[in-house]
């Protein structure tokens, strides 16, 4: 199997059940549990903006850089103070993340590849 079975099904089990847990415990989250978040946002941060200098196509970096990590800093840095529609934009992600990464998991496992174009190919009309 691909290393992007992998990130998928880490980003399934792990990132989306992060994100379901925050947007549904909201303020019922352990005071212990926000300094991860703010450290865990950090990390995305300072991570994604790494590999987005790497890529001609970083969309996706840039998403993780200006809205996933950004999320999880500002929760965990106003804790149970924290408004309502953060929790709600953090079940939003976990909903995104679950959709996407399954799908594409499915994809990488040989699913339906006959609309995708083969790695390093170029399109043409």
């Amino acid at each position: 199997m691909e290393l992007s079975f992998f990130i998928h099904l880490f980003h399934i089990l792990f990132v989306t059940g992060l994100f379901y847990y925050i947007g549904t415990r909201q303020e019922k989250i352990p005071k212990y549990m926000y300094p991860y978040f703010i450290g865990l946002g950090i990390f995305i941060v300072l991570y994604h903006l790494y590999k987005s200098a790497y890529k001609k196509d970083a969309w996706v970096n840039y998403f993780h850089m200006f809205i996933v990590g950004p999320t999880l800093i500002f929760i965990g840095w106003n804790q149970d103070k924290t408004p309502r529609k953060f929790f709600e934009i953090s079940l939003m992600l976990a909903f995104a993340s679950f959709g996407y990464h399954f799908y594409y998991m499915i994809q990488s496992l040989g699913g339906d590849t006959k609309d995708r174009p083969k790695k390093g190919a170029t399109t043409t009309p």
